[in-house]
Order: C-alpha cells, then structure tokens, then sequence
C-alpha cells in the first residue's frame, strides 16, 4: 500500500506540473467576481460535481471574500485533476471545463450534491431555514467541508453556527486521527498540510502562518453521525483550496502546496463518495 501511494503520489506530481505549465484549466481571473453557477435539473448527469455552498456573511475575513473565496478557480481545477488521477468520472461544461455548481442551504438541488465546500466559513450566518435545511442535508448522507478559515474568532464563529444545526451534545467536534481511512483512502497523507493564500506566501517570504503564532499550527476536526461517518470535515488555519485555485502561477508554490493539498482533496471526495 505505502508503495502504491507514493507510486501515485509522484503520478500527481508529474501529471499536475505538466498540465500547470500547458494551463488548461488555469483560471487567472483572481480578485474578479464571477456570476455563481447554480445548478438546474441538467446540471447533474449521474457524474461527480463540485458543488460549493453560498452562504450570507456577517463580515469580511482578511484574503477573503465570504462564500466566493477561491472561486471559481478551485471549482475549475479540482474536478479536473480529480478526474485525471482517479477513476471518478467527472460532469463537464459542453467546454470541456468542470460542471461545478453553487448552492443555497435551502436548494432543492441540494440534495444532488453529495459533495459540499465551504470556504471562509468562520463569516458565515445561517437563518434557522437553511440551518433546518444542513441538517436535513447531513442526515441523509450529506458531506460538507470547510476549508481556508483562520483564527480563533473565526473558529469560534463556525463553532456557534454548526452548532445551531448539529447540537455538540449529540454531534461533537473531534479532532480526525491518524488512523482514519481518511488519510489513506487513495493517496498516503502523512499530516494536515498548512497552505497559505499564495499572496500571503509571496508578501511574507513563504510563511505559512497567515496570522503569526495564533494560527501556527493547523488542525482537522470533524462532526460524524451515529454511524461514525463524517458528516462535516474541517480544516482550520489552512487554505488547502489555494493549492488548487493557484496551481499554474508559481512553480515553488505548486511544487510546496498543490500535490499534498490534492492528495488530501482526492482522499476526501472518495471517502464522502463511499461512506
């Protein structure tokens, strides 16, 4: 098994770097707003789409921009290299780009996703229909992961929200063991990597840390259901999304970020498919 992994490992590190040099898929819109995609009845094609969630922010993060941070060039590149270095089958734009998606807590299509990122989600507020929606979403096999929130105002933000939707006195928060499958489920991930905004990165001279000692060391918890499943992943003090969004711009951050970053990502997709 270790063999295999660093088999596909070096796959993922080869494969990616000469895509990234050609950039496909390489969005270069950063800092432009981009219209959401939301889904229709002919988004979903019995293959895999990156869904991500919309959600109201109370504030605005330093690097961030509430639900739409990292999009859309994360939602681009990661079904595509999720696609190349596995077997999942992955729903396209007639252009050949990934069918990525956005949606509401209280879409219908909610439900279609099997599959959620959230990003900059220590801002987020939830009105209690669309918490009662989250709920409903996890139960019935639902998979969400939030990513790229840093700080403990922003921890304890989520904290409170999720909270509200999953009471801690039957869904506590738990930190995810090395020896969860999760870690090894396709690639062998040995830790929680800490990837910075790549514009933190370059201003600081390649810190990790975006805010000094109080997020030095990342962490990943996660909320299952009574069966032991995962029903909410996440990372905290990292940016595992950036190593996606930002692959194509600067070897060193790719080479530094983006294999571990999709080693991760890849694992996590395929548990959630699977469990």
């Amino acid at each position: 098994m270790a063999r295999l992994a660093r088999l596909v490992a070096l796959v993922l590190v080869v494969v990616t770097a000469t895509l990234a040099a050609q950039e496909p898929f390489m969005w270069r819109g950063w800092g432009r707003r981009v219209p959401p995609r939301f889904p229709t009845a002919e988004s979903f094609d019995g293959k895999f789409n990156f869904c991500r969630l919309m959600f109201t922010s109370r504030w605005r993060e330093p690097s961030g921009s509430g639900w739409n941070t990292d999009y859309p060039g994360a939602d681009l590149n990661f079904p595509i290299r999720l696609g190349e270095l596995s077997k999942v089958q992955i729903s396209r734009q007639p252009s050949g780009d990934a069918n990525h998606l956005v949606v509401r807590p209280t879409d219908p299509f909610l439900f279609q996703c099997p599959f959620l990122l959230a990003s900059d989600i220590g801002t987020a507020h939830f009105e209690p229909e669309e918490g009662l929606a989250l709920r409903t979403y996890f139960q019935k096999g639902g998979f969400l992961w939030v990513d790229d929130f840093w700080g403990h105002r922003a921890w304890d933000v989520w904290v409170d929200q999720i909270s509200r939707i999953l009471p801690p006195s039957e869904y506590p928060i738990e930190d995810v063991p090395m020896t969860h499958p999760l870690w090894r489920t396709l690639f062998e991930v040995k830790e929680l990597p800490q990837i910075p905004a790549i514009s933190h990165w370059r201003r600081s001279g390649g810190e990790t840390s975006e805010r000094g000692a109080e997020t030095a060391v990342p962490h990943i918890r996660a909320i299952h259901d009574r069966h032991g499943r995962i029903m909410v992943l996440m990372t905290h003090d990292t940016d595992i999304s950036d190593s996606w969004e930002r692959e194509g711009e600067e070897p060193e951050f790719f080479y530094q970020f983006s294999p571990n970053g999709y080693a991760l990502a890849i694992n996590a997709v395929i548990y959630a498919m699977t469990h």
